[in-house]
C-alpha cells in the first residue's frame, strides 16, 4: 500500500526508550507537512526488559497497521557513559526497527543533533525548544506534556526535511539490511 512514488506520504517518528517511546505521525502532500497522530508508549509499568521490548514491538506494528506510513524514521540512540543503559536502549531501537521492516517499511535513523538542526536551526536546541518548534510547524495548540511525543514528530519532519535520506544507512527490507550487515546473521 505505499505510495511514497506519489507526492503524498505519511512518515512515522519514533523516539526509542525503554522507560517512555515516543512516537509521531505526518502526513506530508508536495510540501505540506499536517499531523496525524502522536503520543507515548509508557513502557516503566513493566517489569522485565523482554516484556519492554515485546510491547515496543507490539505497539510499533498496531501503528503500523492502523496508519500505513511510507516510511519509518527513528532517532539513533547518543553515545552516553552508561552502557548497560545505552544497550538497553539500542535494543529498543533494535525492536522499532524490526517492526518496521517486518512490514517491509523502509526505516532511516537519524542523529538527535541532525533531528534538532534540521527543526529548530541549532543541533543543541532543548527538547522544550525542539516541542515549541514542532508546536508552531505543525500548528497545533495543545503541546504534549511528554517531550518523548514532541521529540517523535521531530524525527518524522527531519526525515522529510532531508528529502527521505540521511548521512545514516536506510533500509528497504530486513534481507537489504541483513545483506548489508553480514556480522548480525549469526
Amino acid at each position: 500500500m505505499s505510495n511514497s512514488t506519489s507526492s503524498e506520504k505519511i512518515i512515522l517518528g519514533l523516539d526509542p526508550g525503554t522507560s517512555v517511546m515516543g512516537y509521531g505521525l505526518i502526513k506530508v502532500i508536495k510540501q505540506k507537512i499536517t499531523l496525524i497522530q502522536f503520543g507515548v508508549i509508557h513502557l516503566s509499568k513493566y517489569s522485565g526488559h523482554e516484556l519492554k521490548l515485546k510491547k515496543i514491538f507490539d505497539r510499533v506494528l498496531s501503528l503500523i497497521d492502523d496508519y500505513h506510513p511510507d516510511e519509518v524514521a527513528l532517532e539513533a540512540p547518543f553515545f552516553g557513559k552508561n552502557v548497560q543503559s545505552m544497550l538497553k536502549l539500542g535494543r529498543a531501537q533494535g525492536v522499532a526497527m524490526a517492526a518496521a521492516l517486518s512490514r517491509e517499511i523502509p526505516i532511516t535513523e537519524y542523529a538527535p543533533k541532525k533531528v534538532k538542526q534540521s527543526v529548530t536551526g541549532n543541533g543543541n536546541a532543548s527538547k522544550e525548544q525542539v516541542a515549541a518548534m514542532v508546536k508552531t510547524l505543525l500548528k497545533f495548540d495543545d503541546a504534549p506534556k511528554l517531550l518523548d511525543a514532541t521529540d517523535a514528530l521531530a524525527v518524522a519532519m527531519c526525515h522529510h526535511y532531508q528529502g527521505g535520506s540521511s548521512q545514516k544507512k536506510s533500509y528497504k527490507s530486513w534481507n537489504a539490511f541483513l545483506s548489508e550487515n553480514p556480522r548480525r546473521k549469526k
